[in-house]
C-alpha cells in the first residue's frame, strides 16, 4: 500500500475521517497479517501441491470415506456425492447437517459443487482424472487414496491426518487415532480372556444380483482384515486380494475352502436387499447349509451401518460388534 508524507495536522484529520467510516488502516494490515498467519500449503495423495487461506470450513467431500473422516473431525460437510447411499451404509458415523446431493461418487455435479462455492474439495484418487482436473476449477482440491493393501490403517490415519491438516483440527485426529488404538487394545483383551486369541476368522460382503450370488472376501489387506489381525484373529481366506482395498473374489462353493472352525461374519444392509444372501438366496443352497461352520452356527451377521471402508469410528464400532458377537 503506498503511504504519502503528511503533515500532523493532515494526519490527524485523515485518522478522524477514516474512524468516521469504521475503518483504519492499521486494521487492514492486521488482517492481512492473519491472514496469512493461517494460510495452509499442504501436499496431496496425487502429490499436488494445494494452497488454502485458511483451515477449510465449507468443505464438498465426493466419496464416503473422505466424508465420515470429515465428520469425524467436526467438519460437516456442505455437499456429499449419493447422500441417500451415505444414510444407508454409514450409520455409524451420520450426518449431522442436510448437505446438498453432489450426485454419484464416480460422477460428481460440477454445476452443484461450484453452486455450493465451496473452501475445498476432497476427492478420492478413485475419481477419473478428468473429473479431478474439472473440480480444480471450482476451487481448491485435495486428493486422498482412499485404501492401500499394504498399510490399511496407515493409509487411513495418514488420511485423517492429511484431512485435519486441511480443516485446522489436528488436535481432532491425535484424539481419534488413540481412541482407536486404545479400542484395539481393549477388543484383543476381551477376545484373549474368552480364549479366542488366534481364532480363524472370514469376514466378507455378499451380493445377489440377477440370481447370480457374488461374495467378496476381505483379505489382510484390507482396511478389515488389517483390524481383525490386530485383534488377534487369524484371516483365513486363502484368495488374493487387489491392491488397493484387499478385496478378492469368489462364490457359494469358494466358502468350501475355508477351515471347518472358523468363524464367518459379514455386513448386509436391510436398506439394500442386493447385500444380504446369506440369510435370502444361500437359505435353501444345498452346498451354503452343508458348510460345517454353517452348521455349528459360526455365521455372524454384524449391524447394518458400519462402513466397511471408513474411519477409526466406523472401526471402532466394528470391533465392538466383533467382540460381542464372538463371545456371546
Amino acid at each position: 500500500m503506498r503511504r504519502l508524507m503528511m503533515t500532523a495536522a493532515v494526519a490527524t484529520a485523515a485518522a478522524l475521517t477514516l474512524t468516521a467510516c469504521g475503518t483504519t488502516e492499521p486494521a487492514a494490515d492486521s488482517d492481512d497479517a492473519k491472514k496469512t498467519s493461517e494460510a495452509i500449503t499442504l501436499t496431496d495423495a496425487s502429490g499436488a501441491k494445494v494452497e488454502l487461506d485458511g483451515p477449510a470450513k465449507k468443505v464438498v467431500g465426493t466419496e464416503w470415506h473422505e466424508v465420515e473422516l470429515l465428520i469425524s473431525l467436526g467438519v460437516d460437510p456442505v455437499g456429499v456425492a449419493d447422500v441417500k447411499g451415505y444414510k444407508t451404509w454409514d450409520q455409524a458415523v451420520p450426518l449431522k447437517n442436510e448437505p446438498k446431493d453432489i450426485g454419484t461418487r464416480g460422477e460428481p455435479s460440477m454445476d452443484t459443487i461450484a453452486a455450493l462455492k465451496p473452501d475445498l474439495i476432497v476427492a478420492s484418487t478413485d475419481l477419473p482424472p478428468a473429473a479431478v482436473k474439472q473440480l480444480r476449477n471450482v476451487a481448491p482440491v485435495v486428493e486422498v487414496k482412499s485404501a492401500n493393501a499394504s498399510d490399511p490403517i496407515g493409509q487411513m490415519n495418514k488420511n485423517l491426518d492429511l484431512l485435519a491438516q486441511a480443516t485446522g483440527t489436528t488436535e481432532q485426529a491425535e484424539k481419534l487415532k488413540k481412541d482407536f488404538d486404545a479400542k484395539i487394545a481393549e477388543g484383543k483383551k476381551a477376545l484373549a480372556d474368552a480364549g479366542l486369541d488366534g481364532a480363524k476368522y472370514a469376514f466378507a460382503d455378499g451380493y445377489d444380483i440377477s440370481n447370480q450370488v457374488s461374495i467378496r472376501p476381505f483379505t489382510s489387506g484390507s482396511l478389515i482384515g488389517a483390524v481383525n489381525e490386530r485383534l488377534g484373529l487369524k484371516n483365513d481366506w486363502t484368495v488374493e486380494g487387489d491392491k488397493d482395498y484387499g478385496l478378492g473374489t469368489t462364490d457359494v462353493e469358494g466358502l468350501t475352502k475355508l477351515s471347518d472352525d472358523v468363524h464367518f461374519a459379514y455386513i448386509g444392509n436391510d436398506g439394500d436387499k442386493s447385500s444380504t444372501p446369506f440369510t435370502d438366496a444361500l437359505a435353501k443352497d444345498k452346498v451354503w447349509t452343508s458348510l460345517p461352520f454353517v452348521k455349528k452356527g459360526n455365521v455372524h451377521r454384524l449391524p447394518d451401518g458400519i462402513w466397511m471402508f471408513g474411519g477409526p469410528e466406523s472401526m471402532g464400532q466394528y470391533i465392538d460388534s466383533v467382540v460381542a458377537e464372538l463371545t456371546k
